[in-house]
């Protein structure tokens, strides 16, 4: 399991979304080895007024928040943040000091889905990778 959000400026954000989410989506799958149908992502594109952010970042600036199960290795994680900065750098042409990405990890015990806690659930993917 893995929720994204995504923060940025609206008149930038919004034209690329869905680019985005592929992009996200493909670098999530590799890493993590999820199942194609577990994409969550929202996104949260804000007014100038809403976001500041250092005089060094430009108007692409992206916050890419993840909340996960724990389990992954330290590796992976940096996998994982390595390659979603190459390719949302690559394929959005979006420079690597405007991306952002910041992993939450919590028990499985902390979540609720489909109407149980995370540790009852029976997965189709591993978490420990």
């Amino acid at each position: 399991m893995a929720q994204i959000k995504v923060y940025g400026l609206a008149d930038k954000l919004n034209p690329v979304k869905a680019e985005l989410s592929n992009t996200i989506h493909a670098s999530v799958l590799e890493v993590l080895q999820l199942t194609p149908e577990k994409r969550f992502h929202r996104f949260f594109p804000l007014d100038k007024s809403d976001f500041f952010y250092p005089s060094d970042r430009s108007d692409n600036y992206l916050i890419i928040e993840i909340s996960m199960f724990e389990g992954r290795s330290v590796e992976t994680k940096k996998q994982l943040i390595r390659l979603l900065i190459k390719n949302i750098s690559e394929k959005l042409n979006i420079s690597v000091y405007d991306i952002e990405i910041t992993i939450f990890e919590t028990p499985k015990y902390n979540w609720g889905i489909r109407g149980l806690p995370g540790d009852e659930l029976i997965l189709n993917y591993k978490v420990e990778v």
